[in-house]
């Protein structure tokens, strides 16, 4: 594959977009909303965390099935779902139902995401691996980023329900643009070609694939503190506005995002695991920075920093990603790994964070998050040192030969 099929990735790059814009609306609300019906620092890390646990169970088995019967449907049906969820949130009023509200839309997210991004790595030509999805990854930092700026001012001039009718709006948009606009499934690169995906068990035991799994996951983890416990901070410590804490969260996934395509494209020309360690290290200073802040000036410089740092790493994280699912014809499961590294990550972050808030201090639940990434950053290290896969399929079976050296 020589050319990117710009109709289709621009059909997947504005669904995304959308979905993660009507997310991003109400991502800064939710835990204050939860404070406010007296939920505790537990609760939080659960109204959060419910959305990564159903995630967590489900991603495997959608990216496999996306693998055998093209990405189509479950984007489809998965942007549906997710529609029907968000505007029920309009009808919650308790902490239990936002944590059943949030468990069924980890659902809706296991069908998209997975299928999504493998969808984009189908269509990727070789050796644009880190520019393709620094491009497409800007669709959700940019979303995010705009989505929370958004459910600020929506929720200071309006209130918390129009911010959740926002996001099932777009949502429905974005399930439209794909039901009518993506060729039919069986026009797909991964259904027409015929090639049988490596098993999910090789792909589980390769090294590599770990590393990734395990940086994704430290990631994620930080993301979930800053989304569950920044506003919180924010809002008792320095008595900032809702839209104030919009920006706070805003201007941190803004600066990852403009950074994804020019690193994505240094991400096809120079060593992608440098690019990963350097963007692990900033990240896990950002985020003590978030502990040492005393004004909303170092919150914001800490944010950005946080941002800079994501910029660096997901860009060439998701390039060798992308090369892996070539590699395995399994670019689905690949992606699918991936999520749930992500799903994994923001269940550990919220709930770590969420119990040491608890049992200490509010400030305390920052540095949870840099002590997971500064673990995982050694583990992707070690994992994906000097290390090459070769994948042999044969009549009789298919299976990775490991090169060491």
């Amino acid at each position: 594959m020589n050319k990117l099929n710009k109709s289709i990735f621009a059909i997947l790059f504005f669904s995304m977009f959308g979905t993660v814009t009507g997310v991003g609306i109400v991502v800064p609300l939710l835990p204050i909303y939860a404070h406010d019906l007296g939920a505790s620092g537990l609760y939080i890390g659960l109204i959060f965390g419910a959305f990564s646990i159903s995630r967590t169970f489900l991603l495997p088995y959608f990216g496999r099935q996306s693998d055998k019967k093209g990405r189509k449907p479950f984007i489809v049906a998965g942007l549906f779902a997710y529609t029907v969820v968000s505007l029920a949130f309009i009808l919650s009023n308790s902490v239990e139902s936002l944590i059943a509200l949030r468990f069924l839309q980890g659902i809706a997210s296991a069908m998209i995401m997975p299928a999504v991004q493998a969808y984009v790595g189908d269509i990727t030509p070789a050796g644009r691996e880190g520019f393709t999805m620094g491009l497409f990854n800007m669709s959700m930092f940019l979303g995010l980023s705009i989505g929370p700026l958004i459910g600020g001012i929506i929720s200071d001039r309006f209130s918390l329900d129009t911010s959740f009718a926002s996001m099932g709006f777009l949502t429905f948009l974005c399930f439209m643009l794909s039901f009518f606009l993506l060729p039919p499934t069986k026009s797909e690169r991964v259904v027409s070609r015929g090639i049988k995906p490596l098993p999910l068990k090789w792909v589980l035991r390769d090294k590599e694939m770990a590393g990734l799994f395990f940086f994704r996951l430290a990631y994620a983890a930080c993301i979930g503190v800053i989304w569950s416990f920044l506003p919180i901070l924010a809002d008792l410590e320095f008595s900032l506005s809702s839209s104030s804490i919009g920006i706070l969260v805003t201007i941190g996934v803004f600066s990852s995002g403009l950074l994804h395509l020019p690193m994505g494209f240094m991400a096809d020309r120079v060593n992608r695991n440098m690019m990963v360690v350097a963007g692990g290290l900033i990240i896990t200073y950002a985020i003590f920075s978030f502990d040492w802040a005393d004004s909303f000036g170092d919150l914001l410089s800490a944010s950005v920093l946080f941002g800079l740092g994501g910029g660096i790493a997901m860009p060439a994280l998701m390039a060798l990603a992308v090369l892996k699912g070539g590699e395995t014809n399994a670019m689905g499961s690949v992606m699918s790994l991936l999520a749930m590294a992500h799903s994994l990550g923001m269940l550990a972050g919220s709930l770590l964070a969420g119990l040491m808030m608890d049992v200490s201090r509010l400030r305390n639940a920052f540095p949870t998050g840099a002590v997971m990434m500064m673990l995982c950053l050694g583990l992707f290290m070690y994992l994906t040192r000097h290390k090459k896969v070769v994948f042999v399929q044969a009549d009789q079976g298919t299976g990775p030969l490991d090169l060491e050296g």
